[in-house]
């Protein structure tokens, strides 16, 4: 193998044909004087995971690569985003200038270093201000926003967010951003977007362990998702408006926390039992699917890092998709694949509504036994589903089981990954 500094940039190239002699020919990986060489085959979701193992073992060897050869928007992207670290200390340079795959890059290191940032830093005021001014510099004129903050979502009646966040010192906050490019101020709606911003989650009195804890700055993952999705459709010229709203709050312990048996009562009447305070991120939601609604729009996407069960049953590979719209499933699995970002649908059926039952309230935000019990994905998307109108027609909810890896994985570095950004952003334009 070629003996190379950390700080020398590598030339990476691509070759559909098999490593050669004295290479494994049956590896993804040659090196020689003139770069690194990476050997696709398969199908293209094989190609780019071997693209992305492949930039993950190069990364051992130098922080700084150059693409050569003929590279597609996939590839290079597959490429750039494995080829990192959790502080995004390492560059790639591409051979020619590709507008989509920048701006793809670009809503991609946004989200990524929104997510990866201390929990410290990122308030539940500092998540809705950083979202709103990136989004205002990509279009400032086509963009307007209000936040709600405090005991002022008390006195608007946005419960959900307010009990869960009202334990902190630092206070819970609803931004609602209008993305109007039309110039008509009655235009419709044509898509909300509402992300989980839960931006610390230590699981309220519902306590996680240290160790279940300590990747929870990454739990306002849906709020980051969603604002890069709509960073990236305004940069590839989305010409509909647009709403974004993001339910920010830390989940903290306190004597003004909310606890294990309140009730909470939310704007369309539905009373929710509290029987686990780590069940937080489908109480924020609850409030911001009913803001959305408010605006009769054609669709409501929402995102979450929601449950550890859409994590067990899909893996770290895909995110899990719920829409009881099965034209709207379909298409958002297509266009999963076509920009390929795994994910994969989970049941959602009219019964999961009650699948959380309470003796004192409407429903109960959960189940009172580990991780929800059996089917406890579906059972939190029965839940949202509440909160939506026209029985979940134009609904599409995703549980983002892989927005975020404590560690390095062989096709990812750790931490935030971003994924879903892309997807989302097709889906608007």
């Amino acid at each position: 193998m070629v003996d190379r500094p950390n700080d020398t940039t590598l030339s990476i190239f691509i070759s559909n044909s098999p490593a050669p002699a004295p290479w494994n020919a049956n590896g993804p990986l040659s090196i020689d004087s003139d770069g690194a060489t990476i050997h696709l085959s398969g199908d293209t979701s094989e190609q780019l995971r071997a693209i992305k193992q492949a930039a993950r073992k190069l990364s051992s060897l130098t922080r700084s690569a150059s693409l050569q050869g003929d590279w597609n928007t996939d590839q290079s992207f597959a490429f750039c985003t494995a080829f990192n670290d959790a502080r995004q200390t390492y560059k790639v340079q591409v051979a020619e200038q590709d507008v989509q795959l920048k701006n793809a890059l670009a809503a991609h290191a946004f989200t990524v270093e929104l997510i990866n940032d201390t929990p410290q830093n990122v308030s539940p005021e500092a998540l809705a201000q950083r979202a709103a001014k990136w989004l205002s510099g990509l279009s400032p004129e086509y963009i307007s926003y209000t936040t709600i903050t405090g005991e002022e979502l008390l006195e608007a009646g946005w419960n959900g967010v307010y009990e869960v966040g009202r334990g902190s010192d630092r206070p819970p906050v609803l931004l609602d951003l209008d993305y109007n490019p039309t110039g008509n101020p009655d235009a419709p709606v044509n898509t909300v977007l509402v992300g989980k911003g839960i931006t610390f989650d230590s699981g309220g009195y519902s306590i996680k362990p240290s160790e279940g804890m300590l990747a929870m700055k990454c739990d306002m993952g849906g709020a980051a998702t969603v604002t890069g999705a709509l960073g990236l459709a305004i940069m590839n010229g989305l010409a509909e408006r647009t709403r974004l709203i993001l339910c920010c709050a830390e989940n903290l312990i306190s004597g003004h926390a909310y606890k294990l048996g309140d009730i909470i009562t939310y704007k369309n009447g539905l009373t929710v039992e509290v029987v686990n305070t780590d069940a937080e991120g489908r109480l924020v939601l609850a409030d911001g699917l009913l803001k959305a609604s408010e605006y009769q729009p054609k669709r409501i996407i929402d995102a979450a890092t929601l449950t550890g069960a859409a994590h067990v049953a899909v893996g770290n590979h895909y995110n899990a998709i719920f829409s009881r719209d099965t034209a709207l499933r379909a298409l958002a699995m297509d266009v999963a694949e076509q920009v390929n970002e795994p994910a994969w649908p989970l049941p959602l059926e009219a019964f999961h509504q009650h699948n959380c039952p309470s003796p004192y309230a409407d429903t109960a935000n959960s189940r009172p036994q580990k991780g929800g019990g059996a089917g406890g994905a579906s059972n939190a998307a029965g839940f949202l589903s509440r909160f939506v109108p026209d029985e979940g027609k134009g609904w599409l909810h995703v549980d983002l089981a892989a927005a975020f890896n404590s560690s390095a994985t062989d096709t990812q570095p750790a931490g935030a990954t971003a994924q879903g950004i892309r997807m989302l952003a097709k889906l608007l334009n």
